[in-house]
């Protein structure tokens, strides 16, 4: 399932809360393909606390607590690192991350949590979620087979990599342009993780974002950067972004491009990526500024200048999923729309005959 369809579950997961109608969710996927950020997104997007227990990292007693012993009987201390409503708020998430690492005797403690959201004495507040996530079992990692009375107390979503959704959170995060440019030139090394292999870097969509912080760490030392990028994503598919990042000295002047004078479109298909990405780029941080319709046209009149009319039309889907809706206010937005009717038809026409 791709990511932005289980960030919307995961959501309405939350929000249900308030109707006592939440159920436990379990996230299944590869390392590295965004599982514990998908629920980082949910708590910020509620502007609610994140509890992350790393499972793996832990033992029954942390979970189910200390007993003492309180006159003629022996009673259970509750942890700390528990959702409290005095201390926490009476809304957020509890996250048990790694639980497929964890040991049997770890899940096991973790059973009544889960299911009735409660330990011996102890119960969780009501308007906290649960999520889980963990890495499937042929992923070569740390992990056990998920008991079947453990798995039968969640809801359970595999998330696969998608390269809409990733570029999408990418211009919202700032990652930089020749990242996402590369990604769509080469989509097939968003996620390349050969389990067979067990390799130890590779690409993925969180290596990705360690290749962006590289290009910024070794911006001024370019004799280091191929191996700081192989650290990041691999030997092969550091080379190969090294020579695209190398060949970005041939880019129009994009500045140029937004303020509306004339600039020709690039002939090398990578160089247009690029291109693409840099103008969804100004487009998102000109969002809330008072010249932003002006940028959205002048961004809106060169994407009728590639020509292929397709890199066009991704460069417009990129700037709608990062701005949304007041895109199609901006005068120019109908000019474009109707520059590729016949592209969009033709589309239609092959989709109703397959």
């Amino acid at each position: 399932m791709r990511p932005s369809h289980v960030l919307r579950i995961l959501d309405r997961e939350f929000t249900s809360t308030e109707a006592l109608a939440h159920t436990p969710v379990m996230l299944w996927g590869p390392p590295g393909v965004g599982k514990s950020q998908i629920i980082a997104q949910i708590a910020q997007c509620h502007s609610v606390p994140l509890i992350d227990i790393r499972l793996s990292q832990m033992e029954p007693t942390d979970l189910r607590g200390v007993p003492f012993r309180k006159g003629d009987l022996v009673e259970w201390s509750v942890p700390a690192l528990l959702p409290d409503e005095k201390r926490h708020g009476a809304r957020g998430i509890l996250f048990l991350d790694e639980i497929t690492s964890a040991p049997p005797t770890v899940t096991a403690a973790a059973y009544q949590l889960i299911l009735d959201r409660r330990l011996g004495e102890y119960r969780a507040p009501a308007g906290w979620a649960i999520f889980a996530a963990g890495n499937r079992y042929g992923d070569r990692g740390v992990a056990y087979v998920m008991p079947t009375p453990l798995a039968n107390r969640f809801t359970h979503y595999e998330i696969e990599p998608n390269l809409d959704d990733w570029v999408a959170w990418a211009h919202a995060a700032g990652m930089d342009p020749r990242v996402i440019a590369f990604l769509r030139f080469r989509p097939d090394l968003l996620f390349d993780f050969n389990p067979a292999q067990n390799p130890v870097a590779f690409p993925s969509p969180r290596s990705w974002e360690y290749a962006h912080r590289a290009l910024a760490k070794f911006a001024d030392a370019p004799e280091l950067l191929l191996d700081a990028l192989q650290a990041c994503v691999g030997p092969a598919a550091g080379v190969e972004f090294k020579a695209f990042v190398d060949n970005m000295d041939q880019l129009p002047d994009i500045d140029a491009i937004v303020r509306g004078e004339s600039a020709q479109v690039p002939h090398g298909i990578d160089l247009q990526y690029v291109v693409a990405a840099a103008l969804v780029r100004r487009a998102v941080q000109v969002r809330d500024m008072a010249h932003a319709t002006l940028v959205y046209g002048n961004i809106l009149k060169y994407a009728k200048s590639f020509p292929q009319r397709e890199m066009g039309v991704m460069l417009v889907t990129d700037m709608h999923r990062s701005i949304g809706k007041p895109l199609f206010a901006v005068p120019e937005f109908a000019e474009w729309a109707a520059s590729i009717t016949d592209l969009m038809l033709y589309d239609l026409k092959l989709a109703s005959t397959t």
